[in-house]
Formats: structure tokens, sequence, C-alpha cells
């Protein structure tokens, strides 16, 4: 009888040798007499289950536990028919990969993993929903492009038909004739047509374990219509430039990309908390100048400070600085003279703290008023920037929502929305606020009560500070000669809701 091995793996590091030759020694320690399914050596122990003419061999310590190794053993098994039609050679030759992927989720690095049949199922099959609707949107458009064309195609034919019972010449474009549109009309569509249609996918071998729930690349249109207005009906917001204003939100906020020898990092953070019928029930701001020095030469500076914040902000300097020179002269530079400020890394030389419950100090105010209306909800919200000297990027409003209702119903809205289903959340996007576009509003409706909509989230980077302190010059402390520097200045959200 001749024995060899179709799919082997392993799962602690041993040769190639030691393992052809454990598998060449199990079929003569083998004892088809007994009931026995393993079988020992001095060192190893082989559990076995016959499948037909197959074997199934798990090869283990002596030390192991083997009523565990014969359930990881009845569980590899199992494994076998998820992908095989029949336990033969060629079937699980041709399965193989499968298979091993299929091994590594019942064991890793040696040891069983706690899954079932139906776990190792959902792993290996690596189901992605961005997935599903990449491609269901595709086919959408694709078949949405045909529809059109044909449309066109009928609306010129019937055009050249009624030129031609008037006796009048068909419409042509650039000065062809009917005879010339009509054919160059017909090789465009009969092209486009060819070139979009999908070669049909042969039908994958059926698994025992039932049907998939998974999109089919071979699924009829009226399926994939379905499924695109089930997801939204489930809330899924289908944009197909949704990299449109990330790209230019990255654009704007891109840092400089050559920064001097002299570097500084300009950062605020606000903390804002605000009531839903108004009023500030606190905001603090803090900020900070990082100073980056990447030349040795350059190390021994003064920065000049300009600072006009007419709110009360505190300043604060660095232990090390010079702090009558600030307060005289508004210079930053260190207490003594001879000494240099560190090199090749950012070192906070200010910072400032800002504490108010003055509402005119809000550099962005929302209002959201929800109103029952019947067994719905109308929520009006609109914003309004305060402080016009800012712009503030990659605005996000978040509002939540009621579970379980469903999707809310847009009415009007400035700017784009996405609804997450998931978390039970509206987020108004908007890429750009300043003083051009100072006040915006969204209106939906949608199943709850007014406290459902609270408390409202605000996220936004900007490229402004709002406290108006800049570094205006920098110069040596030898000769008090100009040294060349850059910026980079960032206002950023720590919290920001409405209550």
């Amino acid at each position: 009888m001749c024995w060899k091995a179709i799919v082997s793996r392993q799962f602690v590091e041993m040769t190639r040798t030691r393992i052809e030759g454990l598998l060449a020694a199990f079929p003569k320690l083998m004892n088809t007499g007994k009931q026995h399914t393993f079988v020992e050596t001095e060192s190893v122990r082989y559990v076995y289950q016959p499948m037909e003419k197959l074997y199934m061999v798990l090869i283990t310590t002596k030390n192991s536990n083997i009523l565990e190794d014969l359930e990881t053993l009845r569980l590899f098994s199992r494994v076998i028919p998820e992908y095989c039609r029949a336990l033969e050679e060629n079937e699980i030759s041709e399965h193989c990969f499968d298979l091993i992927f299929a091994f590594d989720e019942i064991v890793a690095l040696g040891y069983r993993e706690n899954v079932n049949l139906a776990q190792i199922r959902t792993f290996t099959e690596m189901d992605s929903h961005e997935e599903k609707v990449f491609r269901a949107v595709r086919e959408t458009q694709e078949r949405e492009a045909k529809a059109e064309m044909r449309r066109k195609a009928k609306e010129l034919q019937q055009a050249r038909r009624d030129a031609e019972r008037h006796g009048k010449k068909a419409p042509g474009f650039g000065g062809f004739g009917s005879s010339a549109v009509s054919g160059g009309v017909t090789a465009m569509i009969t092209e486009t047509i060819i070139e979009t249609e999908k070669p049909k996918v042969a039908p994958a071998p059926a698994r025992p374990s039932g049907p998939s729930k998974a999109l089919k690349l071979g699924a009829k249109g009226k399926e994939v219509d379905n499924f695109v207005d089930k997801l939204k009906s489930e809330g899924e917001n289908i944009i197909t430039s949704v990299g449109k204003r990330s790209a230019e939100a990255a654009k704007v906020l891109t840092p400089p990309i050559n920064t001097e020898s002299v570097h500084m990092k300009i950062e605020e953070k606000i903390s804002l908390t605000c009531g839903r019928d108004g009023g500030l029930q606190n905001m603090e701001l803090h900020g900070m100048i990082m100073l980056h020095i990447s030349d040795e030469k350059f190390a021994r500076i003064r920065l000049h400070v300009e600072n006009e914040d007419k709110r009360g902000v505190q300043l604060q300097t660095h232990p090390n600085v010079d702090k009558k020179l600030f307060t005289t002269e508004s210079q930053i530079g260190l207490k003594n003279p001879e000494k240099s400020f560190p090199i090749n890394s950012d070192v906070g030389v200010l910072k400032w703290r800002l504490q108010t419950t003055e509402e005119s100090f809000i550099p962005l105010t929302i209002n959201c008023w929800p109103s029952e209306s019947g067994n719905s909800c109308d929520v009006n919200i609109e914003y309004e920037l305060q402080e016009e000297s800012l712009e503030l990027n990659d605005v996000i409003i978040t509002i939540p929502l009621p579970s379980g209702v469903g999707a809310p119903v847009i009415g009007e809205i400035d700017g784009e929305y996405r609804h997450d289903s998931r978390r039970n959340l509206l987020e108004w996007c908007l890429p750009v606020i300043d003083a051009k576009n100072k006040s915006g509003s969204l209106e939906f409706s949608i199943a709850g009560q007014p406290n459902d909509f609270f408390p409202v989230h605000v996220s936004f980077i900007s490229k402004k500070n709002y406290c108006n302190i800049q570094v205006t010059k920098v110069t040596q402390v030898d000769g008090n000669s100009p040294v060349r520097f850059s910026t980079e200045t960032t206002f950023l959200v720590d919290k920001y809701e409405i209550l």
C-alpha cells in the first residue's frame, strides 16, 4: 500500500527532514486491527481519524492533553467537507490553500484557539462591508450609464426618423450630416457597452453549510439595487466623491514642508461647554510656543513676541527664560545670555491660558432647536462664526440620534452629512468656515424626543490661533542680527459640546 501526505501544516518550528521522518513512520506504527485512534512512540503521539480512503493525522508531544488533541482533530476533520465536495485526493489538492487557512484559525503557535466551525467560516470568508458597498455602488453606476446611453441613442434615432418624415436633415454636430452622426453614435454606444460588459463568473461549488450572505459578483441588477436601497434605509449615505473634502482639507492643513533651522510650533487647544438654551458654562484655552533649533550656530537667539490679545489671557514663560526681558521688551531669551537653547528638541518657551464664561468669547456658536411634530421631531441646527479672524477647517458637528428609528430625512443643508447607523450619529461636515462662510443651517426630521439630540459635539482644526500671539522676529544675541525662522500654527479642539 502506498502512503503519502496530501496537505501538511506545521505549527511549531521543525525541519523538513524531521517532518518527513515522522510521517513515514506513521503507517508502520498504526495497527488497523484495533479501535484505538492514537499511537505513541518515545517522543511523539499520533492522533488520527479515518476518513474513507484518507487519514487525518495530528502529531503532538506525549505531554499534551489527549482529550484536547482528540477534540482538535475532530474540528480539523469537520473543516474538510466545508471546502471539498468529496474526500478524494484531487479535491483536497485543489482546495489545499483554503484548508491551510482554516487550519491556521484552529491552531496558532502550537496552541489550540477557542473557535468553532461557524467562527472559522466567518474568519476565512473575510467578508468586507466596505467592499460590498463599493461593488454595489459601482455596478449601479455602470447600469445607470448603460441605461442613459440607450436612452440617448433612442432620442437620436427618433430625431432622425422625425427629420426624415418631414423631409429635413437629421440634426448634426460639428457640420456632419445625419448619416455621419447616426453611424458615429452607434459605434460609440456599441463600444462602450462592450467595454463595460462584465464577464460571467462560473458559480462556485455549493457548500454544505448553506447559502452565504456575501454579495456575489454575478448577482443580478435587481439584487444590487435592493442591496443599495437596504444600505440607504439603514442610514448609509452613499456618496461617490467621498475623498474630495478630505483631500481639500489635507491640502489646506498641510504643514510647511521646508522648515528653517529655527522653527516654532504655536499650538492652542480649546475646551468649551455650552447650554442648549444658550449661555457659556465654561471655556478654557491653553496655548504654547515650542521652539526647535536644528543648527547650533542659531542656539543663542531671542524671540520677539507680539501680543495683541485683549481678552485677558494669562502668560507664563519657562523658568529658564528671562521674565524681566519678556515683560519689558516682549522678547524671549535665556536668563544667562551666554547659554544656548537645546539643539534638535522641542522646547516650550511660552504658554498661556484663558478661562472665561463670557458668551462673546465663543469662537463658533451652535444653536440646536428640536421641536416635536406628531410622532417625529423636526430639528433645526445652525452655526455662526463669531471670531471672524479665524478660518476653521474640516468642521464636523456631531448630533446624536435615537436608536432603532432609521435614517433621518434631510431637508435643507449647507455642506455634507454622514449618517452613522451603528453609533446612531449624524455628522454634519463643513470643509471651511470663515468670514465669507460664517453661518449655515441644517434641517432634518426623525422620530424621537428633543432630549435625544444632545449633547452636540464639534471638532475642527485651524491654521490661525485664537489668541493673537505671534513671533514676529528672531535675532541673534550677539550683534542683534535677524535670523530666518518658520512658524507652524495649529488651533485644535480638546472638547467642544452643547449639553
